[in-house]
């Protein structure tokens, strides 16, 4: 199931989304281009994931991961959504996105109501945080695939 393809390393751009996360929610989200998308295993499952991320060359971050089917386009094409832990002063869409997915948390569903929806993230939240400081996720934050060779730096920083 969800762990076969664990740990997956991605990274692509970031994009403008629906906006939903930051408005809505008061939980930003990072979405990825769809060639990164669908550069996806088609088997990994959708559902919530937890990992590391790092955007440009800056510091890595727990986060935590949607992937789900996009209401938007009928449900023919998936959205990975990165929600890192950590405060940005501003907005980094046309950054680069390195993701590392160290694990699964639970899968997608349904929610009545944006509380409802809201106190499941937090829960996911916390889950993520306790998982990542397990020695064996602990591990991945080192990994060299954060160190973006020089000159793959997008916008001097």
């Amino acid at each position: 199931g969800a762990m076969r393809n664990l740990p997956y390393f991605c990274r692509g751009e970031v994009v403008k989304g629906f906006g939903r996360g930051s408005k809505e929610l008061g939980i930003p989200t990072a979405n990825f281009s769809e060639q990164v998308v669908e550069s996806f295993p088609s088997d990994i499952p959708t559902g919530i994931y937890y990992g590391w991320a790092c955007v440009g060359n800056g510091d890595v971050h727990k986060m935590v991961l949607s992937i789900g089917w996009n209401p938007f386009y009928k449900n023919i094409k998936k959205s990975v959504e990165t929600h890192i832990i950590h405060t940005f002063k501003e907005d980094f869409y046309g950054e680069i996105l390195s993701i590392v997915i160290t694990g699964y948390i639970r899968p997608e569903k349904n929610f009545d109501s944006l509380d409802a929806l809201i106190s499941a993230i937090q829960e996911d939240i916390e889950e993520a945080k306790r998982q990542l400081d397990l020695p064996e996720h602990l591990k991945l934050k080192e990994d060299n695939f954060f160190h973006l060779p020089e000159g793959k730096i997008v916008n001097n920083h």
